[in-house]
């Protein structure tokens, strides 16, 4: 059976509640892989769209609100789905925001993720987000992008900054190994929760970890790469643009191992 169940401020969503938000483009979100009823960097999760919604609406709701609305969807859910928590603004974009400005948050329950399995091939595309520490909507780059890709024969598309730097992709952060420690792209990117995760896991249990610029330039089989997101915290890469890259089952292992040493929680 399909899992579909939308709600909008704790409760059912109608028409009238989704009208206005048929082409809205002013607001963030974060996505969530609920499984036997628990989540992955809950605290993670709150703190992005707590300081998102301070970046986009110069305010936000409390931690005791939004857990209040991720539970009343949950409840009628089945234990393991996905769940994207969605916030925006009355009144929306391309209006002033006035003395009284309120938000409103939308949650979708859908059947949980299914990842690629990997390695995928990677595209190098040139392409900076805009705001890219907060995950807004309407982001038309990434699908077109993505879609180019698949064109080329890609699976997917890695971004460039304007600088050369090897960044993000386009809904993943990027990881390496070069044999030593976890390195993460110094250029600005998303900071994805699966990412935070790990970073924190892999502190804890001892495993090097470092943040420097990486350049297409320096790909080659002595790296091997991954990407992350919630849907899984290692999908193996096994070439980006021409730089066949190398493939260490060791270092996805890690990432695995780390990522499932993070304790899940009720929301």
């Amino acid at each position: 059976m399909t899992t579909s169940i939308t709600q909008f401020n704790g409760k059912s969503a109608d028409a009238a509640d989704l009208a206005p938000l048929a082409f809205a483009g002013f607001a963030h979100f974060t996505a969530i892989q609920v499984r036997d009823h628990r989540v992955r960097g809950l605290d993670l999760h709150l703190e992005r769209l707590r300081s998102a919604s301070d970046s986009l609406f110069g305010q936000h709701l409390s931690e005791g609100v939004i857990r209040g609305y991720l539970r009343n969807a949950l409840a009628v859910a089945p234990p393991e789905v996905s769940l994207t928590c969605f916030i925006n603004s009355r009144p929306g974009e391309f209006a002033p925001a006035g003395d009284s400005l309120d938000l409103d948050v939308l949650v979708k329950v859908t059947g949980p993720a299914e990842p690629p399995t990997g390695p995928l091939f990677l595209d190098v595309v040139e392409h900076e987000r805009h705001l890219p520490l907060v995950k807004h909507v309407r982001e038309v780059s990434k699908t077109l992008l993505l879609r180019r890709a698949n064109a080329r024969g890609f699976d997917d598309a890695a971004f460039t900054d304007r600088s050369g730097r090897l960044s993000e992709a386009t809904i993943w952060n990027l990881a390496f190994w070069g044999g030593e420690s976890v390195i993460c792209p110094g250029a600005e990117v998303l900071p994805g929760v699966t990412m935070q995760i790990l970073v924190r896991r892999l502190r804890a249990l001892g495993i090097p970890q470092q943040s420097r610029d990486v350049s297409p330039s320096e790909l080659g089989a002595r790296l091997s790469a991954v990407v992350m997101n919630t849907w899984s915290p290692g999908i193996p890469v096994a070439r980006i643009g021409d730089a066949p890259l190398g493939q260490d089952p060791e270092f996805v292992r890690q990432l695995q191992g780390a990522y499932a040493d993070e304790p899940m929680m009720s929301v």
